[in-house]
């Protein structure tokens, strides 16, 4: 029946069109010209035109019990190889954040590898439809050469079938699937938006995910302004042994601030998180935002010292590094 509302209606969905429940709402594109114009007048760092790509990743072919191997891609892109399947997260390899590869900022820094050098994928997790997390060719590649189930938000499947990726499951916020016998993956709730096209706006959802494995939880943020969902996924899911939260594309804070963390926001989710370790995330790849390329490494060192938090706890991987974290 077309008057059947496509989504469950819920405190962030009212059956068209998902929102955020609390919090400041986000800008909208109404607001872009006066940030333009900010832009204009000098207001925002310059990043360089591009930045060297590292030392190629040396991927571990066993993962010792326990234990998940953690690669950074690039931006939101992390492999998780656990020892019997792995992970890869808002995967984007793209040199343009933007629509048709034609348009939106180009790529500073390079992926750390390239697709064909990826090993077996079982499951990707796609958070939301933004172009910096959502690469479509990327997608249809996976799909036809590694063959994962892809994890996804509201709204996103059918969109994604019309397009040529199959297997794919949607999930609402807090909506558990049992995605393999030692994983266990839930939909968590995020302060952010979707759009792919000015028309478009909220008709999908956007979340992060808890991957729960008997040996301990990684938490997965996607893109999130700072809000209460933190403390309510710690209370509902319990502390991640590892969190992956965003600590980059922050500024300005007066059209930033509903939905993208600054590190100092990032630590305050570790630590209402309860996580044992955090690596930032989403910096370094594409100038989206006004901060410098250095400035969230900066920024999160200062944080940490505000809130007497161990470096040792949060951190970040260099691109295309690889660290072993106990998950207990």
């Amino acid at each position: 029946m077309s008057g059947v509302p496509p989504f469950p209606v819920s405190d962030h969905c009212d059956g068209r069109r998902f929102f955020n429940p609390a919090g400041l709402p986000p800008r909208s594109f109404a607001d872009l010209p006066r940030w333009w114009w900010q832009r204009l007048r000098g207001q925002g760092e310059r990043w360089p035109g591009s930045v060297p790509a590292g030392p190629a990743p040396r991927l571990p072919e066993e993962i010792p019990s326990g234990q998940v191997a953690v690669t950074l891609i690039g931006h939101a892109t992390f492999l998780l190889q656990f020892p019997d399947f792995t992970v890869l997260t808002d995967p984007v390899f793209a040199r343009r954040a933007g629509p048709f590869g034609l348009v939106g900022p180009v790529r500073v820094r390079p992926s750390a590898l390239g697709l064909a050098e990826l090993p077996r994928i079982d499951f990707v997790v796609l958070s939301h439809n933004h172009y910096d997390h959502l690469d479509l060719a990327a997608l249809r590649w996976l799909a036809r050469e590694r063959r994962p189930q892809f994890l996804t938000t509201l709204g996103n499947r059918a969109w994604l079938e019309r397009r040529g990726v199959a297997s794919v499951v949607e999930l609402d916020w807090w909506q558990p699937l049992l995605a393999h016998p030692q994983l266990s993956v839930i939909c968590t709730p995020a302060q952010h938006w979707s759009s792919r096209w000015p028309g478009d706006r909220n008709r999908t959802l956007w979340g992060g995910f808890m991957l729960k494995t008997p040996a301990g939880a990684v938490f997965f943020c996607g893109d999130s302004g700072w809000g209460g969902h933190f403390s309510a996924i710690r209370v509902r899911l319990g502390p991640p042994g590892l969190a992956l939260l965003p600590i980059g594309a922050y500024a300005p804070r007066w059209f930033m601030a509903p939905v993208h963390l600054n590190p100092d926001e990032a630590v305050r989710a570790h630590l209402a998180l309860g996580a044992r370790l955090s690596l930032g995330m989403h910096y370094g790849t594409w100038q989206l935002t006004d901060e410098g390329i250095d400035a969230p490494g900066l920024a999160l060192a200062a944080a940490r010292r505000t809130h007497d938090v161990a470096e040792t706890a949060f951190r970040t991987l260099a691109f295309g590094g690889t660290d072993f974290v106990a998950l207990t």
